[in-house]
């Protein structure tokens, strides 16, 4: 799950970690009250969308000019931020982000996120901030700075590495480990599975403060994080994910026109895979799971149709625990119900598949049966075009 800035700014605040301070509006009538509480002269504005490079797209504004900021929000609010991270819908603009500005002298980055060949976390930090770590990877990797954080041992660690690497006076070495140490434990404590904060400045005063954060959180640790699930915001969310989540349904939206609807991980993305090999673009990424009745069968459906970019269907199910029969004869009344009409390509195989093959052929359905994973992608990028 993925907070906005103001959201992450508040976390790094109850924990330590120094940031400017900021409110945030959801009306441009509350800008004149709420600013009141903020120190100028000069302030930075932005709009709250669950998405980076805001401010190549003027979603975000440095001025000194009040009215200037009540009409950044006028123009803003409600309105839809579109660039190439959110696609062609957007994500809309319900939330701006009033901030004191900072001078800065310099700019780093600071993020954790778990290493899984070492099984425990790994905090980077790089003198290159302000921009794309994954860029500075790329380029320049002798530029990140890495230390490895054992959950046991969290507050016994060597900033040295970190700090060296940044450059940093003592003073700022003595700051610098306050930040990290209530960054990790803001990422134990918070189930985390991603903290960035770029930048981290160092200000007029040659003080640290953090201007940009970015926080997601562990979905499978939510039930234990009440409090942050509360911060939830449905509408930065794709809406067929959201759906498919009610239903027990992994489901993640591509850029395809073939429905893809498997019963298990694995073979989804090997489901996916042989798809674009035969020349076609999958539109989704959907795992039923093990429990491939008549109900959740139609809700896999209507998800998979709600995508007008959809031209055929693929479904491709192994039926181990669960028989082939069974499944065939829930394909059959989810396509009735639901009333497709494009092609759906279906391929079952295990238990009880050759009966599950004549319930499909007998029921006059616009269903196409297919023996191997490869003939019934070919099919399913046939009938797409």
């Amino acid at each position: 799950m993925n907070l906005h800035e103001y959201q992450s700014r508040k976390l790094l605040e109850n924990f330590g970690l120094p940031t400017p301070k900021y409110v945030v509006v959801f009306s441009h009538e509350e800008v004149p009250s709420l600013i009141t509480k903020l120190e100028g002269p000069e302030f930075v504005v932005k709009v709250q969308v669950h998405a980076g490079g805001r401010g190549k797209v003027g979603g975000v504004k440095i001025t000194k000019d009040l009215q200037e900021i009540e009409n950044f929000a006028k123009d803003w609010l409600g309105k839809k931020f579109i660039n190439n991270q959110t696609g062609e819908e957007g994500k809309p603009v319900s939330a701006i982000m009033i901030a004191e500005s900072t001078s800065i002298k310099k700019e780093f980055y600071l993020g954790a996120v778990i290493d899984r060949s070492t099984q425990s976390l790994i905090v980077m930090a790089s003198p290159e901030g302000g921009m794309d770590i994954e860029k500075v990877a790329a380029d320049s990797p002798e530029k990140i700075y890495k230390i490895n954080i054992n959950k046991n041992k969290k507050n016994d660690f060597d900033i040295m590495p970190l700090a060296n690497g940044l450059k940093l006076s003592s003073d700022q070495i003595i700051e610098f480990k306050k930040i990290v140490s209530g960054l990790i434990n803001l990422f134990f404590e918070k189930d985390l599975s991603l903290i960035e904060i770029n930048p981290l400045v160092v200000d007029q005063n040659d003080s640290l403060k953090c201007l940009d954060a970015k926080i997601n959180i562990d979905e499978n640790a939510l039930f234990r994080q009440e409090d942050l699930l509360k911060l939830r915001d449905p509408s930065q969310e794709n809406q067929k994910e959201i759906e498919a989540a009610k239903w027990d349904l992994n489901y993640v939206a591509l850029d395809g026109n073939i429905g893809c609807m498997v019963n298990g991980a694995g073979l989804a993305m090997a489901t996916m895979d042989i798809i674009k090999l035969s020349g076609g673009f999958p539109a989704n990424f959907l795992d039923v799971g093990g429990t491939v009745d008549k109900e959740r069968v139609a809700e896999a459906f209507k998800i998979i149709l709600s995508d007008e970019k959809v031209k055929s269907i693929l479904i491709n199910i192994f039926g181990g625990i669960v028989r082939c029969d069974v499944v065939a004869l829930g394909i059959v009344s989810a396509v009735s119900e639901v009333g497709v009409d494009i092609p759906v390509i279906v391929r079952l195989k295990g238990n009880n598949s050759e009966e599950a093959k004549q319930i499909l052929s007998e029921s006059d359905l616009n269903i196409i049966s297919a023996d191997e994973l490869s003939e019934a992608a070919e099919l399913a990028v046939k009938n797409s075009v």
